[in-house]
């Protein structure tokens, strides 16, 4: 027995004894009426409202401190995304059968059970010195220490930060990328396909966006971890616009998603973290980067992530990514002009 499936078992176990357990103090007690089941069934509903409620305090909590502090957008579907269909339609059930019952919908005793959560959570959180390192997370810090560092950030000698290399790129091509920075391009499926012109509208059309890829900037070659000369190297495209000149910009996939995407399709092989939601690990994960990346005085500067849901097919990358360089410099049409 592999050991995914144990813990899957053993959680069912302690399930079921926690159901036994509630029961036997019910009866116990002798508290539960059941010649009122219309008065049960209206209890029971009430309480699995507030218990929802009470949890679902702390992700809204948890959007709104990323609003407000890290300057994050609201991401509403990406937000959604995220719940417990199942919870969902729990919480809408009982919503209707209080409401049906012209009942008020959280009564005098909602707030006294949301503060004895709280105090029950106090000592948990005051005690909590050490943060559980989440799939996402570790994938967020190794690919900031094990490729942004070598491709983004100069050494102070003879390697070349990722500006320079993108100023080097314009000099010898003579364009301009209005925005110097990195785009990280992170799929709502975590696909990265070798081309980002896959990304690109589907049709026909001679009147969409379009995205072509370019020479590479400037490798970098270093020894890394007793690897000898081992290279790395960012590519460059443009967005070819009708009747307009195109923009030139530094752009990639994600690529732990990528890896992420592949292990998810190979399941069988990796049994341990077969159950895992997936949804967890790439929030942790954009979480993470973006954190760092905001807290970095270089990565700000140099690294901007970009969301693209690739499940939708009207939706253009290349429409995507002018959207934030407009958002990053309003003038770029300017600056583009300038070239040659």
């Amino acid at each position: 027995m592999t050991d995914s499936r144990k813990m899957k078992i053993d959680r069912d176990h302690i399930y079921v004894m926690q159901i036994l357990f509630a029961v036997g103090i019910t009866i116990a007690s002798q508290s539960l009426d059941l010649e009122n089941k219309h008065k049960w069934a209206l209890n029971f509903a009430r309480y699995v409202m507030y218990l929802l409620t009470v949890q679902a305090s702390k992700p809204v909590c948890i959007e709104l401190y990323e609003i407000l502090y890290n300057k994050r957008k609201l991401d509403a579907q990406g937000f959604f995304s995220k719940a417990n269909r199942t919870q969902a339609m729990m919480y809408a059930g009982s919503v209707a059968v209080i409401y049906l019952n012209d009942k008020k919908l959280y009564a005098e005793d909602f707030p006294f059970v949301f503060m004895a959560y709280l105090a029950v959570k106090y000592p948990e959180v005051a005690t909590s010195t050490k943060v559980a390192v989440t799939y996402g997370m570790g994938m967020a810090c190794s690919f900031i220490e094990g490729y942004l560092v070598h491709v983004v950030l100069p050494d102070g000698g003879t390697i070349k930060g990722l500006q320079d290399k993108i100023r080097a790129f314009e000099a010898n091509n003579g364009v301009i990328f209005p925005v110097k920075r990195l785009f990280i391009i992170v799929t709502k499926s975590m696909h990265c396909p070798p081309d980002l012109k896959e990304f690109n509208d589907k049709s026909d059309r001679e009147d969409v966006n379009r995205l072509e890829a370019c020479l590479p900037l400037e490798e970098v070659i270093k020894d890394v971890a007793g690897v000898k000369n081992r290279n790395y190297k960012n590519s460059a495209y443009k967005i070819m616009r009708p009747n307009k000149k195109p923009v030139y910009i530094a752009a990639e996939c994600a690529t732990p998603l990528h890896t992420l995407y592949r292990v998810m399709k190979n399941r069988h092989l990796y049994e341990a973290i077969a159950d895992v939601k997936v949804e967890d690990i790439v929030s942790d994960f954009v979480g993470t980067l973006r954190t760092v990346l905001a807290k970095s005085p270089e990565f700000k500067k140099t690294c901007e992530l970009v969301c693209f849901d690739d499940t939708d097919e009207n939706s253009n990358l290349s429409d995507v990514l002018l959207d934030k360089i407009r958002e990053l410099e309003p003038n770029f049409e300017e600056f583009i002009n300038r070239a040659k």
